[in-house]
């Protein structure tokens, strides 16, 4: 009972830090609190909230603070962490666990077991999880794994697509876009993703617009959209998503940074 008590605590405490725009306070608070979830999960291993605040934390923790550092391997380290407290919620699913090692056919069936009140689950297990495969693709093993997260994250778009301000679009976007199309890359796909995110946030969320810009418009040489889409985000207000300022002050400073390397990413 004090767990589960302090777990609701704890949900208004990262509503808290997600509403925060100073960005050296929040990492220093959702460090801390992090381990305080690591803690209480011992307690209750098989708390499908605590589980959720982890795997969500360890996600947005890792794409806020750590990348921005060009710490890859640290970043693996909480993307996995994220992944596999996800995983853990999606495991009690007897069906999802024993599809999770076998051909990705099975495993999209599986999938077809989870509903609407699943969704959060199923997102930040792929967040996580999809964001430690883009920091492994050199390993194999880890891009053999890329196929599954995009069907986790279809099937969010299924049940749910506007969950986390379009967030599944988003990241299937920034799939699509972030490869050759000799290695399965699509742009066209990943620009209708992109625009899909920007409509369900009614682009108020960031982050899309800097990775619309940094994966599709790199990618397709767009310099004109790429400068249009980081200034954009660098002139919206801070307030223009309350619930999100976190998210959306690390937007502007990732934008501020490419911004700055445009003549390298242009020919």
């Amino acid at each position: 009972m004090i767990i589960r008590s302090t777990g609701g605590i704890l949900d208004n405490s990262l509503k808290a830090l997600y509403e925060e725009n100073d960005l050296q306070l929040a990492k220093q608070a959702i460090a801390s609190d992090l381990k305080l979830l690591d803690g209480l999960i011992k307690g209750d291993p098989e708390n499908r909230h605590l589980l959720l605040l982890a795997s969500q934390g360890y996600a947005s923790y890792a794409l806020a603070f750590v990348d921005e550092e060009q710490n890859p391997e640290r970043a693996k380290n909480f993307y996995r962490r994220g992944q596999n407290y996800g995983l853990r919620i999606l495991n009690q699913k007897k069906s999802f666990r024993q599809a999770l090692g076998r051909d990705l056919e099975l495993f999209r069936q599986a999938l077809r077991d989870f509903s609407r009140k699943d969704v959060p689950a199923l997102f930040w297990t792929a967040n996580a999880w999809g964001n430690w495969i883009n920091l492994s693709k050199t390993e194999p093993q880890a891009l053999a794994e890329l196929p599954k997260v995009t069907a986790i994250m279809q099937r969010v778009v299924e049940l749910d697509e506007g969950f986390f301000y379009g967030g599944a679009h988003l990241f299937l976007g920034t799939v699509l876009a972030s490869r050759s199309r000799l290695l399965g890359g699509d742009p066209e796909k990943a620009q209708y993703h992109f625009q899909r995110a920007i409509k369900l946030s009614k682009g108020r969320f960031l982050l899309t617009k800097v990775f619309y810009a940094k994966y599709y418009a790199v990618q397709v040489q767009n310099r004109k959209l790429f400068e249009n889409l980081l200034k954009q985000v660098l002139q919206t207000p801070d307030n223009i998503l309350p619930e999100q300022r976190l998210a959306n002050a690390v937007a502007k400073r990732k934008a501020a940074v490419l911004l700055q390397k445009i003549d390298d990413l242009f020919l």
